[in-house]
């Protein structure tokens, strides 16, 4: 039975764990060839070994990449040309957590990393996706990861709130420039999605927080967002550019602000740290206490 990606070829940032790894299973599962780009070896290696599990082993292949330095990137999708002989998709989904803490306290290394690696990475992958794509003639799709705390206040961290908001306006301002080009530049606004980003290892507190966040009864997974991958990527999308498209099991229809219901449910001091979070990058965070020392824990 044909895929429905039958001779595509994807670039997959992130896409050694959560969200990017459902994404990367789910494109193999419709036929696609992918290019998997993460910053961590060990959980590339893991994520190579289930395709291989899954009989899709000669059609995937892993570049360690350090998605906000240009020269990686561009390495990254050359490999795609160079492996698989084309580019059809580009999915910009690595993230970090990033800056946490009030503003006040928030130090500038720690918003510039944030920002590097949230919206820099993905300028970077559409600058380079898009070259290979107009070169080519054929036209392509880019779809990047932004949050529904790119929407509004109140939905996440200051810096990792910002740094989504402009990535759906990026979104938005390539996809004018590449209508023409018939490349089409999507975002996709996760809400809360259950993935070691988010859990950190308490995979069931984390789903109970969720539940009561949101009005759809299950957790958000990585396989959802796969499928809204999914359909930006092949043409059933053909008319859809500049858009943001949340899955976010209704959340953003009820109105988030979970900031100030978590200290409502006196489940986080959202204050009480600051640093930066590194996500599953495999770096450790750095994060200290408001006048004190460091301490995660």
């Amino acid at each position: 039975m044909s895929g429905r990606l039958d001779g595509k070829v994807a670039v997959i940032t992130g896409g050694a764990s959560g969200m990017g790894r459902s994404t990367v299973l789910r494109f193999l599962d419709e036929g696609a060839r992918v290019v998997v780009a993460d910053l961590n070896e060990e959980t590339g290696a893991e994520t190579l070994e289930l395709a291989r599990a899954r009989g899709a082993g000669d059609r995937v292949c892993f570049v360690r990449t350090d998605v906000s330095q240009e020269e990686q990137v561009e390495a990254m999708i050359s490999r795609a040309s160079s492996e698989y002989g084309r580019l059809d998709c580009v999915f910009n989904n690595a993230g970090i957590g990033g800056a946490i803490g009030s503003t006040l306290e928030t130090e500038v290394d720690d918003w510039d990393f944030t920002f590097a690696a949230l919206v820099r990475s993905v300028f970077l992958g559409i600058k380079h996706g898009a070259r290979v794509m107009v070169e080519q003639g054929s036209g392509g799709s880019i779809i990047n990861t932004a949050s529904v705390a790119g929407l509004s206040g109140g939905a996440g961290p200051v810096a990792y709130s910002a740094a989504k908001a402009a990535v759906i306006n990026l979104s938005r301002a390539t996809a004018v420039e590449f209508a023409d080009r018939k490349i089409r530049v999507n975002a996709i606004c996760p809400g809360g999605i259950l993935t070691p980003l988010l859990h950190r290892g308490n995979e069931e507190p984390m789903k109970q927080r969720l539940e009561q966040l949101q009005p759809w009864p299950a957790v958000g997974q990585g396989e959802h967002i796969a499928g809204a991958a999914l359909f930006l990527a092949t043409e059933d999308s053909e008319f859809v550019t500049g858009q943001a498209l949340v899955v976010d099991g209704g959340l953003t229809a009820m109105g988030p602000n979970l900031a100030r219901r978590a200290r409502e449910e006196q489940q986080e001091a959202a204050f009480d740290f600051v640093g930066v979070d590194k996500g599953t990058t495999g770096e450790a965070p750095v994060v200290r206490r408001v006048g004190g020392s460091s301490d995660w824990s």
